[in-house]
């Protein structure tokens, strides 16, 4: 075939792939959705959007019961005398939060920079100094702890700022049930300084030491944690997001 062959065949073909493209029907779901709402993004990346609620800025920890006991200063607030909790409470959500392990290196494993983010203040995301530091791996930073490891590790180095970006869907009861009846496990994806390290996990159950998870009946919504856990880890600009997904009008019949 020389080329002038060629070519009209090659015109010819995409001929008819045009005429076949005016034929094609657009499909239409029937679906009436509403507008989504407009939300300004943060001017630097890790800023609050404009739907957020900011839960630490950096001056006070007046939305936390128990924020008295950590001190802030420079910033950040550093972990002492106990957890801390929000005082509001949150069902399905976006949660952002930068911390910064102890920039001095003291122990090893799970007693070097160990703190945790309690979603609905019982399944917790560890925070840990995971960098050179060899723990079990379901207790790693990034782990849900005791119920899966991350799936990378992406820490930084000790004393250096790293981020949180935490999507938490809550667990859905049977609340006419006697006993525990689980109608919709949650879920969580973690993204730790910018990597996938969770995608969309099921959780197995409320977060324990010495004992396999386990859900227990709670509310839709539940405050956030921060843990104690005996070492001076910094933390700063937390916000959160609630979300819920549109609502489209279906088409009748459907």
């Amino acid at each position: 075939m020389n080329v002038r062959t060629l070519l009209l065949v090659s015109a010819g073909a995409l001929t008819a792939l045009g005429a076949v493209g005016a034929l094609q029907k657009e499909y239409k779901s029937g679906v009436v959705w509403p507008e989504p709402a407009v939300v300004t993004p943060g001017k630097n990346p890790g800023d609050a959007p404009s739907d957020a609620t900011v839960l630490f800025d950096g001056k006070d920890l007046s939305k936390w019961q128990g924020g008295e006991k950590w001190e802030v200063r420079d910033g950040y607030a550093v972990v002492k005398g106990g957890d801390i909790t929000t005082k509001d409470s949150f069902g399905d959500y976006q949660l952002h939060v930068e911390f910064a392990t102890p920039e001095e290196v003291k122990g090893n494993g799970q007693g070097r920079g160990n703190s945790g983010v309690f979603l609905a203040n019982r399944y917790e995301v560890q925070v840990l100094d995971s960098f050179d530091n060899k723990t079990y791996f379901d207790g790693q930073c990034g782990s849900l702890y005791k119920q899966t490891p991350p799936m990378v590790n992406v820490c930084r180095k000790p004393g250096e700022w790293q981020t949180y970006d935490i999507v938490f869907t809550a667990p859905r009861f049977d609340e006419q049930a006697k006993e525990v009846k689980v109608l919709k496990p949650g879920y969580v994806t973690l993204i730790h300084n910018g990597a996938v390290v969770q995608n969309h996990f099921e959780l197995q159950g409320n977060t324990y030491y010495d004992r396999p998870a386990s859900y227990q009946k709670h509310p839709l919504k539940q405050p956030i944690r921060l843990q104690n856990h005996g070492n001076p880890v910094k933390f700063r600009n937390i916000w959160i997001r609630e979300i819920k997904p549109l609502e489209g009008k279906k088409p009748e019949g459907k």
